[in-house]
């Protein structure tokens, strides 16, 4: 078995370590614009709570929508271009949002922005796998994800005070600054890409259709007769559908299950994050002992019993280990899927398998968002959280059945 790379030493990596500092740039400067929208839409325009909660969902319904075309696209253009392009397009939308004076153009402008991030995700995912070694991927997707958590940590505070002394015009502005920080930090190194098969030339109106088409249907066919690839796929939709309910939810369960106050409800919303932060820092020494598909049962198994605690033991301590133990577990999922995904697939589909994975969890997400508010109204939270440990237990069991099909299965590397 070949020993991990460390942080460090996939950090070393020139083109991985630009890519990470424009993750965390951007993502700051996406979570400032997130919050001042929602500040505006809720303060300044009086928005209803089901159109605050659209502000969320115009921005991930063309992530849900989209990735599987958006994908064809990545597999066919050249990755420099297509990040750098897709950053400073996204700049430019950003800006719109100064100019926005009623809630529709505000939906306008995420979904466009939404739609260019399609592009964006998959192109990243390509340029990783390319520019990492097998043996650091499971750190170099553990980076990433641990950008993220610290960002959403950050974020938060920081926009709440931004708005607060300056106006939220101040948070569009510093969000364009970062996808042109994003730009030029992508566009100073040299970004590659395996060479590809060669297309035929000139092709009609109807052929290029037709070629479309086929491209996206080679990369459903791969997921699908993939068992390790399909039983990924399926984990993380999961998760993000667990996460999806959890997320509106956790605040009507401390209040009516618990009786606890905002504090307590702030405590237990961190500890999720610190749960995924710490996952994402341990998962490099698990890969040493366990195949990734093995993390990932282990993830969905995690899971499942932090639903099944949160569930049925409405306490305050309780629901603090839930949360942190929902956290770790989930990043035993996102992490090493996300590494097997690019192990895995060939580098001609790769633009094709990671939007259609992209795809795959913004829906979850989305419907997670959507049945939480319904089944709550018909059953409970509780309930709720219980049903969400079945599915996760569930998807653990076919999972392994699944696995122990698949003629070739892969250990980590």
């Amino acid at each position: 078995m070949t020993a991990q790379l460390t942080f460090r030493e996939v950090l070393g990596l020139t083109v991985m370590r630009r890519i990470w500092y424009a993750q965390i740039v951007s993502l700051l400067g996406d979570f400032l614009a997130l919050f001042a929208v929602i500040s505006v839409a809720t303060f300044r325009m009086h928005a209803t709570p089901s159109q605050v909660s659209g502000v969320q969902i115009a921005y991930m319904l063309p992530l849900a929508f989209l990735g599987p075309l958006s994908g064809v696209f990545v597999d066919r253009w050249p990755l420099k271009p297509t990040l750098v392009l897709s950053d400073l397009i996204r700049a430019g939308l950003v800006v719109l949002l100064v100019l926005s004076s009623g809630l529709w153009q505000v939906y306008g402008v995420l979904i466009a922005l939404s739609a260019v991030s399609s592009f964006f995700m998959p192109a990243q995912s390509v340029t990783i796998r390319a520019h990492v070694p097998p043996n650091g991927l499971l750190s170099a997707n553990a980076l990433m994800q641990m950008a993220m958590m610290g960002v959403r940590i950050i974020g938060p505070l920081a926009a709440g005070v931004l708005v607060a002394a300056l106006g939220a015009n101040i948070c569009y502005t510093i969000d364009a600054l970062s996808f042109v920080a994003s730009a030029c930090l992508i566009g100073s190194v040299a970004v590659i890409r395996p060479p590809q098969p060669a297309r035929e030339g000139a092709p009609s109106t109807n052929s290029r259709v037709h070629a479309l088409l086929h491209e996206m249907s080679e990369g459903l066919r791969f997921i699908l007769h993939h068992a390790a690839v399909l039983f990924v796929v399926l984990a993380m939709g999961a998760g993000l559908f667990t996460i999806g309910c959890f997320g509106p939810l956790i605040a009507i369960y401390v209040r009516e299950s618990l009786h606890g106050s905002a504090g307590v409800f702030g405590v237990v919303s961190a500890m999720l994050v610190a749960g995924l932060l710490s996952g994402t820092q341990v998962m490099r020494a698990i890969a040493a002992r366990l195949s990734h598909e093995t993390m990932v049962l282990g993830g969905l198994g995690g899971i499942g019993v932090a639903l099944l605690l949160l569930g049925g033991i409405p306490y305050i301590a309780a629901t603090i280990l839930a949360t942190f133990l929902m956290g770790f577990a989930f990043s035993g999922v996102i992490v090493p899927a996300q590494t097997l995904l690019q192990r895995e697939t060939p580098h001609a589909l790769m633009g094709r398998i990671s939007s259609t994975v992209m795809s795959v969890v913004m829906f979850a997400q989305l419907l997670g968002l959507l049945v939480s508010g319904v089944a709550s109204q018909l059953l409970s939270v509780r309930a709720v959280f219980l049903l969400s440990a079945l599915l996760s237990a569930s998807l653990a069991g076919g999972g392994k059945l699944l696995l122990q099909r698949n003629t070739t299965p892969s250990p980590a590397v």
